[in-house]
């Protein structure tokens, strides 16, 4: 794994060590920096389900603002740390242990202009992770959520409309908008 491009291109990202974590691949990660591009330099990204932090450490290679990391493994939490110092960077960063949806991450609303969403393969409700990034997400914001190619994302869901998707391997990428 390596960071794609921007400041840390070419640094190569330490990959878990057990089994359970899935890692987005390289050619998938370049792809959808392919499409959000133009949205992250200075944007305020949650990378939600973190497990590496690949995604939000290629967001902070490209100029994103802030990343906040969110993952309730502490394996997960400590690789990420792990790949963050091995970037070199120690600030415009949080890490938050937790689920994304229990109380105790306490993140404010509206707070993100970016939000990637990567629960596991086998989650089984991807409308109920949409709902709870969903109010975190500033107006004109993008929330996208990486699936496996098997389960169909939900089109609308907490008043977010798909309006893209993009498939690789068996990886898909479905994007969201506030819907009009």
């Amino acid at each position: 794994m390596r960071v794609i491009a921007g400041t840390f291109k070419g640094l190569h990202l330490a990959s878990p060590t057990w089994s359970g974590l899935r890692p987005t691949s390289d050619k998938l990660r370049e792809t959808l920096f392919n499409v959000i591009a133009a949205r992250v330099p200075g944007a305020r990204v949650l990378d939600a389900y973190a497990g590496t932090g690949a995604i939000g450490i290629e967001a902070l290679s490209r100029g994103a603002a802030h990343v906040t990391f969110v993952d309730r493994d502490p394996r997960a939490l400590a690789l990420i740390e792990g790949n963050l110092r091995r970037c070199g960077v120690h600030d415009r960063y949080v890490i938050i242990r937790s689920r994304l949806g229990e109380r105790s991450h306490s993140l404010p609303p509206k707070a993100f202009d970016l939000a990637v969403l990567d629960p596991p393969y086998d989650e089984t409700d991807l409308a109920a992770a949409i709902g709870v990034a969903a109010p975190l997400m500033t107006p004109g914001g993008l929330l996208v959520l990486e699936h496996a190619r098997r389960q169909l994302a939900p089109d609308a869901a907490a008043g977010m409309a798909r309006t893209r998707d993009l498939r690789s391997g068996d990886s898909s990428l479905a994007f969201y908008e506030v819907s009009i």
